[in-house]
């Protein structure tokens, strides 16, 4: 039989795609470290303080610049790494401004590929199902696409996701090499459990790729939160029947605007955007959102754990949808209720029983500093809620003065990972709509109730709690 040189060629170039792409990652990512690295050294000789802050801005926009093109050039994994550096509290405001703007841009599949994925995973021809199917997608990310559509003999309008091809190869490829570069972060500079975080990101992220199991997690979380309230605080899209494949998902259509759009939005309608009206409006969407959130950890263990702003819209008024189910977690009740008692004392401001919830959770820490309790405390804080501890605007891991620095990490319940996650973009999310404000101390009610009904609680002790600690949450957001 000849050969044929294109099918070889392209054989070739398949199995040698993973060999480039790790050596494009630790050659960009390597550069972007040193580069950190040799200016620290280089600013600790500036003694005036105001030149070396305008030094560091500088060498933040130098880097990301360098962090953006990795990001966009590379794709795939990196636009999921991009949303969760590119939050304001996080990462440097010079990252923010250059990353925010990754979200939702991964390059669409063409629609002659989109096609051929639908009628193989559906098995109909795309004008049998559909009465129209509009080609340009509405939004596409890392994973998927987004169309909108209008199903057969319906009078409301669809969302359909279809999966890139070849897409989880790809980002296989590059958690592996992320993997390996935590494992040189935490034994060279900051002392964390790294790796075991990646490792859960590299689970969660696996079962993105099975639309069926999304579509579950959508049906049982929506049920979930309308069943415990007069009405649910977020709204959930609803599955389409028969029309859910691992790799084709058909939803209802939710009409709304981009969170990240809000301030356009609001513009447009002629309200002041620093007015009461949009300071209202803004409180409203954080409610629901950490209502929901708090209900979906505390009460249920099953939750949406990917919540940044790409997969939030805001509806009539303030109302919030929340979107994307392919990152949820169920987790342990063991943890739940550990987490439920680690809220607790971030709520009441308990530096002993914090330093008890880290243990009953599995963290395990070395203090590297001469008061461990104090800031233990204040890693708890930075790590599981919204608010940043007094005289912390900015999250800086590599700062000397980072508590990460003063109480090492060694390790990290994998199983936690999700819990970490999903209050750090609720954190990033408070920041960018400019409220201050407490998870913790929100989620309390909810967090006594869980502890209270597992029987580590006692019926007279959440009765004193709530007379002396009566907060916002329980006046405004309780229902």
């Amino acid at each position: 039989m000849p050969l044929d040189f294109k099918d070889f060629q392209e054989k070739v170039s398949i199995g040698f795609r993973p060999w480039q792409r790790s050596f494009e990652f630790w050659a960009r990512a390597v550069d972007i470290y040193t580069g950190y690295k040799v200016f620290q050294v280089r600013v600790n000789f500036e003694k005036d303080e105001k030149k070396a802050e305008a030094m560091w801005e500088r060498q933040h926009e130098y880097a990301a610049d360098k962090v953006y093109s990795m990001c966009s050039d590379m794709g795939g994994f990196f636009l999921k790494i991009a949303q969760i550096l590119g939050k304001p509290d996080l990462a440097p405001a010079a990252w923010v401004r250059r990353l925010v703007t990754l979200c939702d841009q991964a390059p669409a599949t063409p629609p002659n590929m989109v096609q051929l994925v639908l009628e193989k995973e559906l098995c109909k021809n795309v004008d049998e199902m559909f009465e129209r199917f509009e080609w340009d997608p509405i939004g596409s990310a890392s994973i998927a696409q987004v169309h909108r559509a209008r199903l057969k003999g319906d009078k409301n309008d669809v969302v359909v996701k279809v999966q890139h091809p070849g897409v989880q190869e790809l980002m296989m490829t590059d958690l592996r090499n992320l993997k390996a570069f935590a494992v040189f972060i935490q034994k060279a500079d900051i002392k964390f459990d790294f790796f075991s975080v990646c490792k859960e990101m590299e689970k969660q992220i696996g079962y993105e790729f099975d639309f069926k199991r999304e579509a579950d997690a959508m049906d049982r979380i929506g049920t979930f939160l309308r069943k415990i309230n007069r009405k649910a605080p977020v709204k959930v899209p609803r599955v389409i029947p028969n029309a859910v494949t691992r790799r084709v998902l058909v939803m209802e259509y939710i009409d709304g605007v981009p969170i990240l759009n809000l301030g356009d939005e609001i513009k447009k309608r002629g309200i002041n955007p620093d007015g009461k009206m949009a300071a209202a409006a803004k409180q409203n969407i954080l409610k629901s959102l950490t209502l929901a959130y708090g209900q979906m950890i505390l009460k249920s263990g099953f939750f949406h754990a990917d919540p940044h702003p790409g997969n939030i819209l805001i509806c009539n008024g303030s109302e919030v949808a929340l979107l994307d189910y392919g990152q949820v977690k169920d987790l342990p009740n063991a943890l739940r209720l550990g987490y439920a008692n680690l809220v607790l004392a971030i709520a009441d401001n308990d530096h002993a029983r914090a330093s008890e919830g880290f243990r009953e959770l599995g963290i395990d820490t070395v203090s590297l500093c001469s008061n461990e309790q104090a800031e233990l405390f204040k890693l708890a804080q930075v790590m599981f809620d919204t608010k940043l501890p007094p005289g912390v605007k900015v999250l800086q891991p590599f700062s000397e003065d980072s508590s990460i620095k003063k109480v090492a990490v060694q390790a990290f319940p994998e199983e936690l990972f999700s819990v970490l996650r999903t209050v750090q973009l609720l954190r990033g999310l408070s920041v960018g709509l400019g409220i201050n404000y407490s998870c913790a101390e929100q989620w309390r009610p909810i967090a006594e109730e869980a502890l209270y009904l597992a029987g580590r609680l006692k019926a007279e002790d959440m009765k004193t709690r709530e007379q002396s600690k009566r907060g916002f949450f329980r006046r405004i957001f309780w229902r």
